[in-house]
């Protein structure tokens, strides 16, 4: 039998205004699929939702900041009302580099707030009715840097192998419930996060093969989604070697700016 988590038709996806967020809102996008987007740019999210309304999908769009609380919680029950939620992607995040120096306190504290609090206010306003209903899926948005702390970037590093991590566990806790929870761990994607790098980004993709390869995942319910796989690999490489080894490299590193 298929599992029907291969086919929601309520999705809600924060982030949604631009990079994975976009290529997922339009991944899905069809006759018959209600979408629930977020984002912070009025513009770009109404160009989002106009798309994919074009390709046939019902299309409810928030103008949201993810680590607003009580504004998230209250949109998403109104959205659960409506039309209740197969499938939740927490998507929402933001990333900030050093420059070479030390990250201050304030950008620290921002990004774990939007990266995490993000992804805890995405989920938990949504799991009580998942629950009741014994079905559901949650796909929290993590990253490669999740497996090894990147000079550079501390709390971006931190803040994903948080989410990682609590959805990890949070997979096994809900594994008896008939609620999936998967990890999406991509490598370096084409995205307004990214395009602001002046370094090397190995495996760059583009964001629509990024889509799809996590879309392939959510649909058997993997547990971790991650890609490419050569980037894939040489992370697990780095994360398995002893710190002392792979330090002097890393310090030597182009950082982020």
């Amino acid at each position: 039998m298929r599992d029907p988590r291969s086919i929601p038709r309520s999705i809600v996806i924060t982030g949604a205004s631009s990079g994975i967020g976009e290529a997922l809102a339009l991944a899905y996008a069809a006759p018959g699929v209600t979408l629930a987007l977020t984002g912070r740019d009025a513009a770009r999210l109404e160009a989002v939702a106009g798309r994919c309304r074009a390709a046939g999908a019902t299309v409810t769009a928030g103008l949201l900041d993810s680590a607003d609380r009580a504004a998230l919680a209250a949109w998403l029950a109104a959205v659960d009302s409506e039309t209740p939620v197969d499938l939740v992607v927490a998507n929402a995040g933001m990333s900030a580099g050093t420059g070479g120096g030390v990250e201050s306190e304030d950008q620290a504290r921002r990004i774990l707030s939007v990266n995490l609090d993000g992804v805890l206010n995405t989920i938990h306003p949504l799991l009580p009715a998942m629950r009741a209903r014994g079905r559901g899926q949650i796909a929290l948005m993590a990253s490669q840097a999740s497996f090894r702390g990147l000079p550079g970037a501390p709390a971006y590093c931190a803040s994903k192998a948080a989410v990682r991590v609590y959805g990890e566990a949070l997979r096994g806790d809900l594994a008896g419930e008939g609620i999936g929870v998967s990890v999406i761990c991509p490598g370096f994607v084409k995205s307004r996060m990214t395009a602001v790098n002046r370094f090397p980004m190995p495996f760059l993709m583009e964001t629509d093969a990024a889509a799809q390869a996590i879309k392939r995942g959510l649909a058997r319910n993997a547990a971790r989604i991650g890609f490419p796989w050569p980037m894939v690999a040489a992370v697990w490489l780095l994360a398995l070697l002893p710190p002392g080894w792979t330090d002097a490299a890393l310090i030597k590193a182009p950082k982020k700016g």
